[in-house]
């Protein structure tokens, strides 16, 4: 008799609350998922003694040169301090035609009209964050609003940030409806979700973090905000691009990689050049997948690549 109850709506609600979780932990059953922290950093090791000389040529250099996504997020970013970031990058591409362009720059949703509108260098995108950055603490009403208020300002990229707490908790359900109705508000334009790396300890919850971006529909994962003590780490960049190359083998779809927060210099930049290359191949690096957030270090990529001390970008930011 006790079977006949099972149709009453709390069931319901129930079976379609299990069946969600069915879903995630179905995928992530695809995949291996206890991996050890000192393995991982093992074999980090590994490929950059191997085969970080091989990379570090001046090829590579204007590579990574159009990975940089220049950025600026400080709490006194103004109309001017971002007009005069945007149009340093003018300066810099009408002086430099024979270079690559960087990739984007990187504002908060207000600034994302002030760089769309002045920004004439060719092949620069605009990106913004948006969605409660860096937290992410509010509500999804909010998030979905501020991104389209930036993309209706222009902005042609959008990073926003899991929710880390949720994630946690193991509340992927809605982790994953965040990333899917941003994605949604995004349309064909690319929405990169960040995994706060620093915060998830563990290589096999960074790689579950991944994956879970991934099938909600991230075009690229990101390793930070680059507001938190640990940013990207090669270790964290490590997992998130094995977990790229598995989606890609399971699913079909290829996804980008983005490592912003604390890379200093150019050392670090060939470093994480290196995991990436190695893992996804040299093509990846080159066709747009692979992006780099920083303030500091385009001026030092551009330094190394003309042989002397330059500092042509401007830069009120410490990302």
């Amino acid at each position: 008799m006790a079977e006949h109850n099972h149709c009453c709506g709390h069931d319901h609600d129930h079976h379609e609350h299990s069946a969600q979780l069915d879903k995630y932990e179905q995928a992530f059953a695809k995949y291996e998922l206890n991996l050890s922290d000192e393995r991982v950093a093992e074999t980090v090791r590994d490929i950059i003694a191997t085969h970080r000389e091989k990379y570090n040529t001046p090829e590579v250099l204007r590579t990574l040169l159009s990975t940089v996504e220049l950025t600026t997020l400080t709490v006194t970013d103004s109309h001017e301090k971002v007009l005069n970031f945007t149009e340093s990058v003018n300066r810099w591409s009408d002086s430099h035609p024979d270079l690559p362009p960087i990739a984007t720059i990187c504002v908060y949703p207000r600034f994302a009209a002030t760089v769309s509108q002045n920004l004439e260098a060719d092949g620069v995108k605009v990106a913004c964050v948006s969605g409660g950055f860096p937290a992410s603490q509010t509500f999804l009403e909010v998030k979905t609003v501020e991104t389209a208020l930036a993309l209706g300002d222009g902005a042609d990229e959008i990073d926003m940030v899991l929710s880390v707490g949720a994630f946690q908790s193991g509340d992927y359900e809605t982790c994953a409806d965040e990333i899917t109705e941003l994605k949604e508000v995004c349309g064909d334009r690319a929405l990169k979700v960040i995994l706060e790396t620093g915060e998830l300890v563990h290589a096999g919850d960074i790689k579950k973090a991944s994956l879970l971006a991934m099938y909600a529909g991230a075009d690229f994962i990101k390793t930070s905000t680059g507001k938190t003590p640990v940013a990207a780490t090669p270790e964290a960049a490590l997992v998130m691009c094995s977990a790229i190359q598995e989606y890609q083998q399971q699913e079909g779809r290829l996804v980008g990689f983005k490592a912003a927060g604390g890379i200093k210099t150019v050392d670090e930049a060939i470093d994480f050049y290196t995991i990436v290359a190695e893992t996804l191949g040299e093509e990846f690096c080159r066709d747009g997948h692979f992006r780099i957030g920083t303030s500091r270090l385009a001026n030092l990529l551009a330094s190394a690549i003309e042989g002397r001390e330059i500092a042509p970008f401007g830069m009120s930011g410490n990302y």
